[in-house]
């Protein structure tokens, strides 16, 4: 499964050093002696949680799905591929992620949800052929999960 959540992430052009990233600007600041190598591994322990794999392959469904305009509801499909300031479910997807990892997490996530670094403004921002209405704020939540973990183990 976790192989299945790598694999999903970069058919979307979601690389994990892209999060890992993310995540050094989260804790980067705050742990001085911080590795690629405890980057990377807190970010494969969040991935490794069977409710995170759900989350993120969701995520990916619904944008797909999406974008491929088969939602039934057209007025629903304009929203989430417009990602509509007031739609927030995306948000709540990626709660259920920070939830798992507690305030640190969901503390993270606000801050990365609303400065889009990286991978995730790239996400945001392209509305070319794709949707990723879900899949920038469930990498934002991953990015802080893995940030909150590091946080915790120091």
């Amino acid at each position: 499964m976790l192989n299945r959540c790598i694999n999903a992430l970069s058919s979307r052009d979601v690389k994990l050093e892209d999060i890992a990233e993310c995540v050094k600007l989260l804790q980067g600041k705050y742990i001085e002696d911080l590795s690629d190598e405890d980057v990377m591994n807190n970010i494969l322990a969040v991935l490794s949680k069977r409710e995170v794999q759900y989350a993120l392959l969701t995520a990916i469904e619904l944008d797909m799905l999406c974008e491929e305009g088969k939602y039934h509801d057209k007025e629903l499909e304009h929203d989430v591929l417009n990602d509509v300031g007031l739609y927030g479910i995306d948000e709540v997807l990626a709660y259920g992620i920070c939830n798992i990892y507690g305030s640190i997490a969901l503390t993270n996530f606000g801050y990365i949800d609303k400065i889009k670094p990286g991978i995730i403004g790239k996400l945001n921002d392209d509305h070319s052929l794709r949707c990723n209405t879900f899949l920038d704020d469930i990498v934002g939540a991953i990015s802080a999960s893995a940030a909150s973990r590091l946080a915790h183990g120091k």
